[in-house]
């Protein structure tokens, strides 16, 4: 398949707001791709490579070789190339890399060249998420779009199991079930403004038993062990067993020798508050303890897997109870189950007193959902806060001159796959922050328009604010009041950002569409 039908795929799909068409656009040569090209396809649709990091930027294709005048670049040949060059290291790795870039880019169309400068930097603005590329190849493979999503989530990936859905189908997408070593996609909480909100949302108007889970402000981590081996993995599914060997020694304590457990790793003071989250996620890049970096204690929240029995589709209740039996209390997230909405406020204003965000409040029938985030769990924090993606950030003046100060805020918009910008903030930055953000942005740099620096969308942030209210000035319709800066997420994709509903359901602003889409 030439890089030609991706390139012209891609410009129709970002090119249309219907979901339809984009769906109809991606499964139609997805249907033309040939079983080793299928993958490559699927990565280019989705809008990225399928090398983690190639050592190119904007700054290095900034100045391209002239482009060719016909289609001639087949996908296969240039993911190799992109191999080539991401294997590159050592003295001389620079020039070498120069050299290959013009090769590749020197065979490449005009279009050909913007759409790969685009997808090298994170610029393709398709709007072909995950979401949209897992309809599109149930579509052109005929399975059943549950069990995409199923394989998609368990294996960690939608382009791991392309290949499978489009070459054996329903039965082959069934072969990719949970594996105890195989980290999953973690089943993620929405959000409610209060309480109340939350606990209809999870048991229905007409009440119920729930599970109220203090929210921990740690790292979450999913563990595996089979017998002796313990994995440890971040809900990127980053393999940081290393970095965590007191977690590893709790799992070698518990009482099974097969297990997937779900839950929080966090820092404590000598009181058992929770230290400031910058020092549990520094956790992740140090290896012990030792070398400067504070304990953790994990804690359990839920239970994929025990001794043979997959637990995915059981009900909460049942997993719970598992999870009690196999897990100590001392590393269980404390949880109240009730049906008593007096209980749940007193238990969240507990959970605050003890220094944490809020609660999360669980159906006890639901399955664990994994990779998806619905109704079954909802997280209710007292300060209202998103998790939105930076779309650019303006130069600062007066003290803050020579600083990237003001942030442009995006957020998901599920219908198109496309970022709504909300508005901008430049409040909660400390000195050390806009330091830190100023190098980290550059880094991300694409393009600018005078004091504005335009960046890929890759940085997730968590923003507190006082609501929502109607704005014209800004695509999404509205805009955050008094928004300003909790903490940057590593431990976050762009994918994981809050969407439009969600913020729109703090204000009960009407959906009169979310405007144009960077």
């Amino acid at each position: 398949m030439l890089l030609a039908d991706v390139v012209a795929t891609s410009n129709a799909v970002a090119a249309t707001r219907s979901r339809k068409a984009k769906v109809a656009a991606i499964a139609e040569l997805l249907a033309r791709a040939a079983p080793e090209e299928i993958e490559t396809v699927t990565a280019y649709l989705g809008g990225t490579l399928r090398q983690r990091r190639t050592g190119l930027g904007w700054r290095s294709l900034a100045e391209l070789p002239s482009a060719a005048e016909a289609p001639a670049l087949e996908v296969l040949e240039v993911h190799a190339a992109f191999e080539t060059i991401a294997a590159l290291a050592g003295p001389g790795s620079q020039a070498a890399r120069t050299a290959a870039v013009a090769e590749l880019f020197g065979r490449a169309t005009v279009e050909e060249q913007a759409w790969l400068r685009g997808v090298v930097t994170g610029e393709v603005r398709q709007g072909a998420l995950d979401a949209l590329v897992q309809e599109a190849v149930a579509l052109a493979s005929g399975v059943p779009l549950a069990a995409v999503r199923r394989a998609a989530m368990l294996v960690g990936s939608t382009v791991a199991v392309t290949v499978a859905a489009m070459t054996g189908g329903e039965a082959e997408l069934a072969g990719l079930g949970l594996q105890v070593g195989r980290p999953v996609l973690p089943m993620l909480a929405s959000s409610a403004p209060d309480l109340d909100a939350a606990l209809v949302k999870a048991a229905g108007v007409d009440g119920g038993e729930v599970a109220v889970d203090v929210k921990l402000d740690g790292i979450r981590i999913q563990v595996h062990r089979d017998g002796d081996e313990v994995l440890v993995a971040t809900r990127s599914l980053e393999d940081i067993t290393a970095r965590l060997p007191e977690v590893v020694a709790v799992a070698l304590s518990l009482p099974a020798t097969r297990f997937v457990l779900d839950g929080e790793a966090i820092a404590l003071d000598d009181r058992g508050r929770p230290r400031p989250f910058q020092e549990t996620a520094a956790r992740t890049a140090q290896r012990v303890t030792q070398e400067g970096g504070v304990a953790v204690t994990p804690y359990f929240f839920d239970v994929l897997h025990h001794d043979g029995e997959d637990l995915l589709d059981a009900p909460g209740a049942h997993r719970l109870a598992v999870l009690g039996r196999l897990v100590p209390e001392q590393h269980r997230v404390p949880r109240l189950v009730t049906s008593d909405p007096e209980a749940a406020r007193s238990f969240l204003a507990g959970a605050l007193a003890s220094g944490h965000e809020g609660v999360v409040v669980k159906n006890l029938a639901a399955a664990y959902d994994a990779g998806r985030r619905g109704a079954a769990w909802v997280k209710v924090k007292p300060v209202h806060t998103l998790d939105l993606v930076v779309l650019a950030v303006e130069w600062g003046s007066g003290r803050r001159q020579g600083w990237l100060s003001n942030i442009h805020l995006g957020a998901r918009d599920p219908a198109t796959g496309g970022l709504v910008m909300l508005g901008k903030t430049f409040k909660g930055l400390t000195d050390e922050t806009l330091r830190w953000q100023t190098e980290r942005f550059l880094e991300l740099e694409t393009h600018r328009e005078g004091h504005v620096v335009h960046v890929q969308p890759e940085q997730v942030v968590e923003i507190a604010f006082d609501g929502v209210q109607r704005s014209s000035r800004y695509p999404g319709g509205m805009a955050l009041r008094f928004a300003r800066v909790l903490r940057y997420r590593d431990d976050k994709g762009p994918e994981e950002v809050d969407t439009v509903e969600t913020v729109r359901s703090y204000s009960r602003v009407p959906d009169a569409g979310a405007g144009p889409t960077r």
